[in-house]
């Protein structure tokens, strides 16, 4: 106990940033519908549909803890947040067609919603703060559209309704009292607006940039202050109190995974059930994967690292195994370059360096044949980033899923096109579920040295994460954490980050 205490206080003293929450302007949401505007009426007209109607969409809601009076912290449904920058609930938005007319639609506040929560805002004020055309209240939708309707008939709304295919959910198609007055489109609106979502202006790629640069700062805190004896939770509040206190993030982009020793190898470790809890002992591999979100843009990094702040010999082997494949696939990325292909090079390069290193033996190429990869990297290499962490548009309809181990996992298949920001995270991990059964089967038993790999048991794993913009030529790693392991073991003994570089000697 007088470790981690000891540990506590060596952590406590009070950090600072070179960063401070931009002010993003609202012009993004309105970049975000016209972009969709264009998408939607060229759509129609390659169909010679009329370019009438309204694209309609439905805010979210505030939730309760179950059945108490508890309000969870809102966070806005991510396809408003993405046209509208709105960040209260009970909101309705418009587009119109026709004339590209913005509309909002805010809730109809009680008298004494000013006693408990504050200033009741005045239409205006939402018109001015969201730069949207005109804004009424809810309980006015059905009268509203049907004024500015242009069209002959029944208005025409289209609503969102289609496949997350990362959830393997639907999105909710907006609800609200007289919806049945209107001829309903559910299948044009969804495919086109997350298309839309894929590629990413110069204003969402500055908010996803400093996501990065504050998420970025955060992780090397968390390094300069890890110390033996310590909790995993105190690594994690390290990470927020960081992001929040310095960059205003108030939310976080997914829950944090702070895993040490075996913990490492659980691919979505954090969970309630697993809730980061465990003592940092000496000889530990520390896997950090946590990301600030910003105006509802995420960012999303993986640092691993020994707790001690030294790598040994074995965990130098497996971190620069990874470490190749991060590099290789950053250097290889441009537009028109398969994501599959990317996946399969990172296995690659990883089982060389396993090879390398005696952990298994035999051909490469028969290994990727029996995809032994997957053993060690069962996950995807990465996934689309944005308002979601994991953005939405991986499989474009009707694309179906690989069915391989490793491959059947990745969240998206496509080739790469320039405004795509993706996550390149490759992994290795020593998972006995994964590892005994390949061990021990007829087909694959061959390729690994069992008295090496003895010698792993209980390791854990290594993932390095960092989020990347497809550029025209190439690509852009948005993410600025030590990588190198001199760098690491450096900013863990006290460096400033990013390390001054020495002049050369004459």
């Amino acid at each position: 106990m007088e470790k981690a205490r000891e540990a506590i206080s060596m952590s406590s003293s009070l950090s600072s940033s070179s960063l401070s929450p931009p002010q993003v302007p609202m012009e993004l949401h309105v970049t975000n519908r016209e972009k969709l505007l264009k998408s939607l009426r060229h759509h129609l007209s390659e169909l010679s549909r009329p370019l009438h109607g309204f694209v309609f969409l439905q805010g979210g809601e505030e939730q309760t803890r179950h059945d108490t009076d508890h309000i969870e912290l809102f966070r806005q449904e991510s396809y408003f947040a993405y046209l509208f920058g709105v960040r209260e609930p009970g909101f309705y938005g418009a587009i119109d067609i026709m004339t590209g007319e913005s509309i909002l639609f805010a809730p109809r506040l009680p008298a004494d919603y000013a006693v408990w929560l504050g200033e009741i805002k005045s239409p205006s004020y939402f018109k001015e703060r969201y730069l949207v055309s005109v804004v009424y209240y809810t309980d006015e939708i059905a009268r509203v559209l049907h004024d500015h309707f242009q069209g002959s008939g029944k208005p025409l709304l289209f609503l969102l309704h289609g496949l997350n295919t990362d959830s393997n959910q639907y999105a909710k198609p907006a609800e609200f009292e007289g919806v049945d007055k209107f001829e309903m489109d559910m299948e044009t609106l969804h495919p086109i607006l997350t298309e839309c979502r894929v590629l990413k202006s110069e204003l969402e790629l500055a908010v996803i940039q400093y996501a990065n640069d504050i998420s970025s700062e955060a992780h090397v805190e968390v390094m300069k202050k890890t110390r033996v004896g310590m909790k995993e939770y105190q690594l994690e509040s390290v990470f927020l109190h960081h992001t929040y206190m310095y960059g205003g993030c108030r939310h976080c982009s997914y829950t944090c995974i702070c895993a040490t020793g075996e913990n490492s190898a659980v691919l979505h470790y954090g969970h309630a059930a697993a809730p980061n809890d465990r003592t940092l002992e000496d000889g530990d591999m520390a896997l950090f994967d946590m990301g600030a979100e910003y105006h509802f843009y995420g960012s999303d990094i993986t640092c691993s690292f020994p707790v001690n702040g030294k790598f040994t010999s074995d965990q130098s082997l497996i971190y620069n195994a990874v470490l190749e494949a991060h590099n290789a696939v950053i250097y290889t990325m441009k537009p028109g370059v398969n994501w599959a292909d990317m996946h399969m090079l990172a296995e690659k390069v990883i089982l060389e360096s396993l090879k390398k290193g005696c952990i298994v033996v035999g051909n490469v190429d028969d290994m990727m044949a029996k995809r032994l990869g997957a053993v060690f990297m069962p996950h995807g290499l990465g996934h689309f980033l944005g308002i979601d962490t994991h953005d939405p548009g991986g499989y474009l309809k009707g694309a179906e899923r690989q069915k391989e181990p490793g491959l059947r996992s990745l969240r998206t298949t496509r080739e790469l096109l320039e405004g795509m920001v993706i996550t390149v995270e490759p992994g290795c991990y020593f998972i006995d579920a994964l590892l005994l059964p390949a061990m021990e089967s007829q087909s694959t038993s061959g390729f690994f040295n069992q008295e090496v790999i003895g010698r792993f048991k209980g390791f854990g794993g290594v993932r390095i994460e960092s989020d990347v913009h497809v550029t025209a030529s190439g690509c852009k790693n948005m993410t600025k954490c030590p990588r190198e392991i001199l760098d690491i073991e450096a900013v863990m003994a006290g460096a400033p980050w990013p390390l001054e570089k020495q002049p050369p000697s004459i």
